[in-house]
């Protein structure tokens, strides 16, 4: 549950949600810090102290490439986060579920397929 509170207040914050959806969109390559803030229009600084909090909620991860430092969205995190909260979903009647579990399953597996 801390994480998913974690999670959640790390995404409560517009200039983070935004960060956050367009490193989805951005797929597995990521973007330079630099490059996402001005995408969005921030200060880098700023952009780089909520780049840290998505990034201890677990919902990004970094790579650094010489002086570059390229952020990707954590799937996994915000698969596991998903999972959360459709663990007990549908008031113990989890296969009314299934299609939405099943969807992001699939859509997960045709990113992550070269």
């Amino acid at each position: 549950m801390n994480r998913a509170i974690t999670a959640f207040a790390a995404l409560g914050q517009e200039s983070r949600l935004a960060a956050f959806r367009l490193l989805v969109q951005a797929g597995p390559e990521g973007m330079p810090a630099g490059e996402i803030a001005q995408a969005l229009d921030a200060r880098q600084n700023t952009m780089s102290a909520n780049l840290a909090v998505l990034l201890r909620a677990g919902l990004v991860r970094r790579d650094r490439h010489g002086r570059e430092i390229r952020y990707q969205a954590d799937l996994e995190g915000m698969r596991s986060l998903l999972g959360y909260l459709m663990k007990d979903c549908c008031g113990g009647s989890p296969a009314l579920c299934q299609p939405v579990i099943d969807a992001i399953a699939c859509d997960a597996a045709t990113e992550t397929t070269p």
